[in-house]
Order: C-alpha cells, then structure tokens, then sequence
C-alpha cells in the first residue's frame, strides 16, 4: 500500500503549462519537474513562458542581484589586488 497517492485528476480550474508538450493542460497530467503552475486561467499558463522570460529579464538586470566583479571592490570596500 502506498503512502501517498498519485492525484491523477487535477483540480478543476487549475492550469498548468506543460514544458515537454508544450501546451496547456488542466490539471497536474504531467510530472512537477516538466511542469510551470499552477495558474489560475488558462490563458495565464499559455503565457507561461512568456512571463519567466520577462521574470529572468527582470532578475538578469537588476542591480540589487550583481555580484561586484571580480577585480572589483568587495562588498566591504577592499579589494583583492
């Protein structure tokens, strides 16, 4: 007997975007690992790929996110050199 149960139907209503079909699927079909959701409407999953590439942008050019370089200052002022 099983521990925990594989949910094999998904909750009405909750969408997902699945990364190795590449397409929108209502309901956990596909494993978590290959999976972006849940999402609370269907045209929200199918713009899932969409919304992480603006995510990473958003994440890639934010100054609070950038190590100082390496032949830069450290964050207490000194330096390596």
């Amino acid at each position: 007997m099983a521990l925990f149960k594989k949910r094999t139907v998904g909750k009405p209503g909750e969408w997902y975007y699945c990364l190795e079909h590449k397409k929108v699927e209502e309901g956990p079909d596909c494993p978590a690992k290959n999976r972006f959701g849940p999402y609370a409407s269907r045209e929200e999953a199918a713009h899932a790929m969409e919304t992480a590439r603006e995510r990473n942008l958003e994440w890639e050019t934010d100054p609070k996110w950038h190590d100082a370089p390496k032949d830069g200052p450290k964050p207490d002022g000194t330096s390596d050199q």
